[in-house]
């Protein structure tokens, strides 16, 4: 089968991509509004896009209505922002947050989620996420109807002992992290591992080839 994109609708463009490019690392957001209030919601249109600086990108696209999400909103008006990483603990919690809230209600009160205060941005983190990445605001790219913010990440917040101190490395079976699949419910973790060992020279492949 093939599918030209062209032809088909919005809806139906959206479930052949979110079914087919699987996992997607998940950035749980937490903003401010202009009054103070906190702001938490998930996205898998989300990921780290480079190093130089540290870049992240997440696409909070417009409302059906049209009008701008409150995350979008709040990340550009205030111009910062929190990535907190999701567990297979904080699923749940991340799951119901995906609820569409009106803009006066707090994800956070209503849920009754701890927060811990970030170093370098006023949006607090989320305590049941054991990773968080406090972010300033960058600039927002609009492309047809997406809508896609980046942010520079400033800080990143660990467990003590989970990062291997001599190469910076994440030390094995330490972070859990869920990812999203396809429907409204589907979400899968990283505990499968497939581990291919160090890149290859191409002399290696070359003889495997021929092997």
């Amino acid at each position: 089968m093939h599918f030209d994109m062209a032809e088909l609708s919005q809806p139906n463009r959206y479930k052949l991509l979110t079914a087919l490019v699987v996992p997607r690392p998940i950035g749980w957001i937490t903003s401010l509004d202009a009054e103070g209030r906190v702001n938490l919601a998930p996205y898998s249109f989300f990921n780290v896009l480079g190093n130089r600086p540290p870049i992240v990108a997440l696409g909070p696209n417009r409302r059906p209505d049209g009008t701008i999400k409150d995350t979008a909103r709040n990340i550009e008006q205030s111009g910062e922002f929190v990535a907190n990483i999701v567990t297979v603990e904080a699923a749940p919690a991340m799951h119901a947050t995906s609820a569409d809230f009106p803009p006066e209600e707090s994800e956070v009160e209503t849920l009754g989620l701890e927060l811990l205060p970030s170093l370098k941005v006023k949006a607090p983190r989320v305590a049941i996420s054991p990773v968080h990445l406090e972010c300033r605001y960058l600039q927002t790219v609009e492309l047809g109807e997406n809508r896609v913010l980046f942010g520079e990440v400033l800080l990143i917040h660990t467990p003590d002992d989970w990062i291997d101190p001599s190469n910076y490395r994440l030390l094995k079976d330490k972070l859990v992290a869920v990812g999203r699949l396809e429907g409204p419910g589907g979400y899968a973790t990283t505990r499968d591992r497939l581990d291919l060992g160090s890149v290859p020279k191409p002399d290696e492949v070359r003889s495997r080839r021929g092997a």
